[in-house]
Formats: C-alpha cells, sequence, structure tokens
C-alpha cells in the first residue's frame, strides 16, 4: 500500500487584513506549504497577478503566487476563476507527482461570484487520479446548483473507475453538500470534526476533501498562532491509502 497526502488551504490571496493595515503572508505561506509535505495542495483565492497589490508591497512576487508558492519539485497548475480590475484570482493545484492534463469550467451562479473548478490528472505511481480544486459561493441556493454542476462534470469527465479527489472551500456549514457528494459516492472523513474557519478561532469546517476509490488513512488540522495569521482559512490535510494497483 501507498499514500497519498493530500492538502487544501484557501489562502485569502497571500493578503492579511484591510487598508493600510494589511501584511504580505505570500513569503509565509510559502514556507508553510512547504512544511505541510503534501503530494497534492489544493489552493483557493491564488492570485495570478494584482497590479495594485504589487505596487504596494515592496516584496510582492514576480512569479504568479502558484508558481511562487510550489515547493521545489513540484508542478503548478493555475487556472482564472474571477477578473477583477486591478488582476484576477482563481484556483491552484500543486502537485508532487506529474500531471499529465487539467481543464477548467465555470461554475459562477450569478454575477456577483466567479467561482470555478479546477481539474486535473495525476499519474501517481503511473496510474491516474483525477483532483478536482472547488471554492464554492456564499449562497446556499447556489452551492446547490453548484454541487449538481460539479456532479455532471464528474460523470462527464472522471471515468467511473477511477480514483477521484475533490477538494477545497466548500463554504457549507451544514451538511448539505456532504449529503449531496455522498449521492456521487465521495465520502469525507466521517465522525471527525475539524473547524477551519476562522482561524484564529476556528469553529466551523468549510475546506474538506472527499474521496472517491482510495481508503482513507487520516485527518487533521495544523494549530497554532502563526497559521492563524497567514490566511483566514486553516488548511486540513488529509490521508489517503493506495492500492498497489489503481484502474486507470
Amino acid at each position: 500500500m501507498n499514500t497519498l497526502r493530500v492538502a487544501t488551504y484557501n489562502i485569502h490571496k497571500g493578503v492579511q487584513g484591510i487598508g493600510p493595515q494589511r501584511r504580505l503572508e505570500i513569503h509565509n505561506l510559502g514556507h508553510a506549504i512547504e512544511q505541510l509535505d503534501a503530494d497534492i495542495v489544493c489552493l483557493q483565492e491564488v492570485r495570478k497577478l494584482h497590479r495594485r497589490e504589487e505596487k504596494y508591497f515592496t516584496h510582492w512576487p514576480e512569479l504568479p503566487q502558484a508558481d511562487f508558492l510550489a515547493p521545489e519539485g513540484y508542478e503548478a497548475i493555475y487556472r482564472t476563476n474571477a477578473i477583477t480590475r486591478h488582476g484576477e484570482h482563481g484556483n491552484a493545484m500543486l502537485s508532487r507527482w506529474p500531471v499529465v492534463g487539467h481543464q477548467h469550467e465555470d461554475i459562477s451562479d450569478h454575477r456577483f461570484e466567479q467561482r470555478g473548478l479546477l481539474h486535473s490528472e495525476v499519474m501517481v505511481h503511473g496510474q491516474a487520479v483525477h483532483v478536482l480544486v472547488v471554492h464554492l459561493g456564499l449562497i446556499k441556493a447556489s452551492r446547490a446548483r453548484q454541487v449538481a454542476q460539479l456532479q455532471r462534470f464528474i460523470e462527464r469527465e472522471v471515468p467511473p473507475a477511477a480514483p477521484l479527489l475533490v477538494a477545497g472551500d466548500f463554504n457549507d456549514w451544514g451538511v448539505n453538500v456532504k449529503l449531496a457528494l455522498q449521492s456521487t459516492h465521495l465520502r469525507a472523513f466521517e465522525g471527525l470534526r475539524n473547524p477551519t474557519f476562522p482561524s484564529r478561532l476556528p469553529l466551523v469546517q468549510l475546506d474538506y476533501v472527499y474521496a472517491r476509490g482510495l481508503t482513507p488513512v487520516g485527518v487533521h488540522v495544523p494549530r497554532g498562532r502563526i497559521w492563524g495569521r497567514m490566511s483566514d482559512h486553516l488548511p486540513l490535510i488529509a490521508e489517503f491509502a493506495l492500492p498497489n494497483h489503481l484502474p486507470t
């Protein structure tokens, strides 16, 4: 058996605070993501560029955030969800394993929230594992429609026997998303409470790693003051056992 370590993290665009008190956290996030030692890192609220912040912060990275955050030897995949006045941001996936394909689908439900899903196919020990990174909307009815679109995407794009991971910020304070995804045979870790938001005093779990065709091993959320400073979310890390021969 081999173990696959997967992390999901909403990085809040690499900046914390508002107005003149805001601070750049992208460099600390780079060190933190390296310390997670995950095979696959699923990121939300990742900036490709932001012209205003680039001028404001002296040490704004020259690279897009996904490339800047990727540990040495990792491949970075990024696709835009939202285009704003000063730049754009979206989802990213960092992979220790080779990425053989990726695509993006717009799942925006209304014009006030631009949302998307990032689909990558990763070769783990020579076998294909499908990874979806999502960031669902803030409105309950929107999330329900986005989950339905996600399910249609999986049915259309992911072979039924292929191992599948769906990770990200689901913005669901209850069980509606969990129950809907169970009908697609996607399950998160059961019976465990792992609050990820807000990071300084986590009360609810908004961030999940759902899996199909993989055996869950364990899940945890890093704690400590430094994690509460870097983003308004905490990362979540999940581990899965992979059989020696996965279906392709």
